[in-house]
């Protein structure tokens, strides 16, 4: 699948996969910025993309990134959909007790392109039943 790219800025990258069987691209910091400590920025990678109709993009966490810098999304996974023009940007809320700096260039999440299904939602009186029911969180990890 291809997808476009525009570089809206000088120095913007394109999103590039980390290794052959890489589900997510990196996306890259535009510019450098400072996360303070329990704040969330928003940062800039100076690209918009135009993906297919029927897919969208996921922006996640890089796990390096979140587990040894504290930074990640602040709403856990972005969702870009294939109409959207604009540029892509990512808040990054620093979870940490300290101050963080981001520098240009940096990876700072990764993108997955994945498939979108549009479903139909209809009113039921009842639902079919399952073994699990009604159990909700944490229900299916009890013996």
């Amino acid at each position: 699948m291809k997808v476009n790219v525009k570089k809206l800025s000088e120095g913007a990258r394109l999103p590039v996969y980390g290794s052959e069987y890489a589900a997510g691209a990196d996306l890259f910091a535009l510019e450098g910025t400072e996360i303070p400590a329990g704040e969330t920025r928003f940062v800039h990678t100076g690209i918009a993309i135009e993906l297919e109709k029927g897919t969208v993009g996921l922006v996640y966490a890089r796990s390096g990134l979140a587990c040894k810098q504290d930074l990640a999304p602040a709403n856990k996974v972005g969702v870009i959909d294939c109409d959207y023009r604009g540029e892509v940007m990512v808040a990054l809320h620093n979870h940490g007790k300290e101050t963080r700096t981001v520098e240009a260039g940096d990876r700072i999440a990764q993108l997955v392109v994945a498939p979108v299904y549009r479903a139909e939602f209809e009113e039921a009186e009842a639902l079919s039943s399952t073994v699990r029911g009604e159990g909700g969180f944490g229900s299916t990890g009890k013996n």
